[in-house]
């Protein structure tokens, strides 16, 4: 499940901060991360689905 993931993270960051974590504080510091640059928000969303 954590590949299937990180795969949607690598489409779109949030997606996959949302299936690990809800519509929490993470997913809205990734949205954020993610509009300033794709890969800030890439970086983030793999390390929280890695450290879960």
């Amino acid at each position: 499940m954590d590949l299937l993931r990180i795969l949607l993270s690598v489409l779109i960051p949030p997606l996959g901060v949302f299936l690990q974590v809800g519509l929490g504080g993470q997913f809205w510091l990734n949205v954020l991360l993610t509009l300033l640059g794709y890969i800030p928000g890439l970086v983030h969303a793999i390390w929280i689905i890695a450290r879960r």
